[in-house]
């Protein structure tokens, strides 16, 4: 019984916030893994639920990247040594990657959007970076269009057998 438990709570790949309107605003071109720098209640914060990554951004500064504006939820029962819910979390990455990214986002134009939160298989809290170019409001609607006709399609289909 004591083994089924902790292979629960070690589920590979436990998200925990998932930015929903980065695949509509934004055209992710690669997606990449990166640590997150955290205190402790913040990763108690995340374990119990709520965190918000709406208008949450990577952003390079003095040679580092930064996750700007996401919400982690305070943790209830950390007394004093609480954290600020919105403030700027160092993001991990390999010395190569980061340069590369750094580059690509100062050169090309392209965004840096955190599209998940998740606890890897060693519980390890990561973040998934989109490298993203924004859609053009005309472009958003054709893409609705399209998926709203494939959703048509699909029920046509299986009601004619």
């Amino acid at each position: 019984m004591a083994r089924a438990a902790s292979r629960d709570r070690a589920a590979p790949d436990r998200i925990v916030a998932h930015n929903r309107k980065a695949r509509r605003d934004y055209e992710i071109e690669e997606t990449l893994e990166v640590g997150l720098v955290l205190t402790g209640s913040e990763v108690k914060g995340l374990r119990s639920g709520g965190a918000n990554l709406n208008d949450a951004y990577a952003h390079a500064e003095g040679g580092e990247l930064w996750l700007v504006n996401a919400h982690i939820p305070e943790y209830r029962f950390a007394g004093r040594e609480g954290h600020e819910p919105r403030r700027r979390r160092k993001l991990l990455l390999h010395r190569r990657e980061l340069n590369r990214l750094i580059g690509s986002i100062q050169r090309e134009g392209i965004t840096a959007i955190p599209l998940r939160i998740y606890f890897s298989d060693r519980g390890v809290a990561k973040v998934e970076l989109g490298l993203a170019r924004g859609r053009r409001k005309y472009e958003k609607r054709e893409l609705e269009k399209e998926r709203d006709w494939q959703r048509q399609k699909g029920r046509l289909l299986r009601e004619k057998g």
